[in-house]
């Protein structure tokens, strides 16, 4: 990503601390854009034509020119690459674009966020609107159509995390990706389509957790008897001596000892 460097030294201990990055010039920022948007636009023809990794390429040259401070450009960047990881089985990649992605997304909300502080009062107060009203009034409706966009943004995001966490499979991945999925279904403007998917997801989920989750915890203590019986031999003891009764209440696993040699 496009970041420019800055001309100030090494604080010291008693320097204040730095300010945000600075931003490029307009006119070098729009151009640094245009460009990215071109080989952005370049890269979703390749992924049209199934080309996968070389639209990944050019996504990735996209970001380089893209200003790191345009967090929802960039987000949009790193979705489009977690799907192309997505198409190509990827998941471990498709998971770790998604996340940037979303990571983005949530510091351009922040930052709309404190652009908006102060705007009003609290609910049913009259806004005091400084400056040119008409001016105002669309730089709100702005804001209004940018908190739009991420949150569309935010859901594909959250739905290729989701698929590619299937994907991988084990059991902390399908948990994860039925936490996206319940985070999807509280999104209203998730088009119908998405939203039969994540709800038939909600209901296949949960007995896949609960499978993967068996069958970890059976191999760790199947390797937890293997190494117990190998520090208990030289006492003339076994694993098979101690009895492991789970708790359903807990999870967890409660032992007992007794003589079945």
């Amino acid at each position: 990503m496009a970041e420019q460097s800055s001309s100030e030294g090494t604080t010291g201990p008693d320097t204040p601390s730095p300010s945000p990055s600075p931003r490029f010039p307009p006119a070098e920022e729009a151009a640094l854009l245009s460009t990215s948007n071109d080989l952005k636009a370049g890269a979703n023809n390749l992924f049209a034509k199934s080309a996968f990794s070389d639209a990944i390429s050019t996504y990735d040259q996209a970001l380089a020119s893209c200003p790191n401070y345009l967090e929802y450009e960039v987000a949009v960047l790193n979705s489009n690459i977690a799907a192309c990881h997505l198409k190509l089985e990827q998941w471990k990649e498709a998971i770790a674009s998604a996340t940037k992605a979303l990571d983005g997304l949530e510091r351009e909300k922040t930052k709309l966020s404190r652009g908006s502080e102060g705007t009003a009062e609290g609910e049913g107060s009259v806004v005091e609107i400084e400056g040119d009203v008409e001016e105002r009034l669309a730089d709100l409706r702005m804001n209004d159509e940018r908190q739009d966009k991420i949150e569309g943004l935010r859901a594909k995001s959250l739905l290729r995390r989701a698929k590619a966490s299937v994907g991988q499979g084990g059991w902390s991945q399908l948990a994860a990706a039925e936490t996206d999925y319940k985070t999807l279904a509280t999104i209203s403007i998730l088009p119908p389509g998405d939203m039969k998917f994540v709800r038939q997801q909600l209901v296949y989920l949960p007995a896949k957790v609960k499978e993967a989750q068996e069958k970890e915890v059976g191999e760790m203590m199947g390797k937890l008897k293997d190494l117990g019986n190998g520090l208990l031999k030289p006492f003339g003891l076994s694993t098979d001596m101690f009895q492991f009764t789970k708790d359903d209440k807990t999870g967890g696993y409660n032992m007992s000892f007794g003589d079945k040699g």
